[in-house]
């Protein structure tokens, strides 16, 4: 991409996603996650009522009498992004490509964070880890990630959602806000996602294009998949192939939202050609009140 073309992307994300962010995410944003994050403080005698969960057995046995752990809130958060870069997050049918969405999306992510004094960073990844951005404040570094997205030319073509979760497991220790976003084609990923969830606190971003919930009625087209390059034939003037399609969508969907439920994590699909506003206000809104 020309310099003077992703320049202008750059300024049309973040003037709009600025705009979001200041009138109706940031309120959002720290309801839904400010203070989740709890850093452990000190030691302390056990008291009726205290949860027996919180006893730190090493200085009960040391003092023969029951210790509790005592937990603060921490003031400053890390949000990371995980974005998937593979060859599927570049097809579009609409308005704009599923990378370019993302993008968006993670910039209004990236400036809620920073308004609320947050660290970002971000790792891409394909079926390998395309990149890693450190976690950083400040305008200048939401600015570097959104140009790095849409200029980034990954290596390899697949997708591998457990590599990048291991490879975030393994670098990243200090308990986190997770945003997944990806169009979810990847090979099984659930133990990954196990030891994640238990770390961090990870959110799934199934992002689509209509194209690939839908086929429309167009007679007969050759069909690419663009991570493995195979090509086919389909006649979309058939009901029955039509419908096998949607099913197929709808059945990829929910198992990899199940996974995410099964183990308390939140997992919210979007279409790239509706608005992401709603959808998302209405999951910061219901993490809000769990808190």
């Amino acid at each position: 991409m020309e310099t003077s073309e992703l320049l202008k992307k750059v300024r049309k994300i973040e003037i709009r996603s600025k705009g979001l962010t200041n009138q109706v995410f940031t309120g959002s944003y720290h309801s839904a996650f400010k203070g989740r994050g709890m850093s452990f403080s000190e030691v302390r005698n056990y008291t009726y009522g205290d949860d027996v969960r919180a006893i730190d057995w090493n200085v009960t046995a040391r003092f023969d009498e029951p210790f509790v752990k005592v937990f603060e809130e921490e003031r400053e958060l890390t949000v990371m992004l995980l974005i998937d870069v593979s060859k599927s997050s570049y097809f579009g049918t609409k308005s704009q490509f599923k990378q370019e969405f993302m993008a968006e999306i993670a910039a209004v992510l990236a400036f809620s964070a920073i308004q609320n004094n947050d660290k970002v960073g971000v790792l891409f990844f394909s079926d390998q880890v395309e990149k890693y951005i450190p976690p950083k404040k400040g305008k200048k570094h939401v600015l570097l990630i959104i140009r790095e997205l849409l200029n980034i030319e990954p290596v390899k073509s697949g997708t591998r959602i457990d590599i990048a979760l291991e490879y975030f497991n393994n670098l990243v220790k200090r308990r986190s806000i997770a945003f997944l976003m990806s169009d979810f084609n990847s090979e099984s990923y659930t133990d990954a996602l196990r030891i994640t969830s238990k770390r961090h606190d990870i959110i799934g971003l199934h992002i689509y294009d209509p194209m690939e919930k839908a086929l429309p009625e167009i007679g007969l087209v050759q069909m690419e998949d663009l991570e493995s390059g195979k090509r086919i034939w389909v006649d979309t003037n058939e009901r029955a192939t039509r419908r096998g399609f949607a099913e197929h969508f709808e059945k990829h969907r929910e198992r990899h939202e199940k996974d995410f439920y099964r183990l308390k994590a939140d997992f919210l699909s979007l279409d790239t050609s509706e608005s992401y506003i709603s959808a998302l206000m209405q999951l910061f809104k219901k993490r809000g009140h769990r808190r």
